[in-house]
């Protein structure tokens, strides 16, 4: 063993080491305020955040049933996108066309994004995934129309 070998193995084993483990500095958004760790993770005053590495992990039939859903939100958007770009290339749809259905496929993302970032609230998930099908059925309803 060379010494480069000995010192990458040092290395590695410090950074691996729990102590040193820390969350960034800067998150987007500001969602997630510096707390100190023997806060609660369900403070009422932050809704969004990224998971710290001191939350329990959520369950897993609530993880299960919400990437389900999710997923079944992705397929519809795909067929939404689909059925667009037929339309599309097949002409004679007006120019508000496109951008409306993206701007909707977009709003159903955001929504289901913040469904995950605030997974470990009781209600809000269900509540934002829901309201992610509202504008994909928007596009779905567009994408027959046109």
């Amino acid at each position: 063993m060379t010494t480069t070998d000995a010192d990458e193995k040092t290395r590695i084993r410090q950074r691996s080491s729990p102590q040193e483990v820390s969350a960034p500095e800067v998150v987007p958004f500001g969602w997630e305020p510096t707390r100190p760790l023997t806060q609660e993770v369900g403070d009422e005053d932050v809704r969004f955040r990224f998971p710290a590495a001191d939350d329990p992990a959520p369950g897993a039939r609530r993880l299960l049933t919400m990437s389900i859903y999710a997923s079944l939100l992705g397929l519809g958007g795909v067929g939404v996108g689909v059925r667009g770009l037929l339309s599309q290339i097949s002409g004679g749809v007006p120019g508000w066309y496109t951008w409306v259905l993206a701007f909707f496929g977009m709003v159903s993302v955001a929504l289901a994004v913040g469904a995950f970032l605030s997974i470990h609230r009781r209600v809000l998930p269900w509540v934002l995934l829901l309201g992610a099908a509202v504008p994909l059925a928007v596009d779905v309803l567009l994408a027959v129309a046109y």
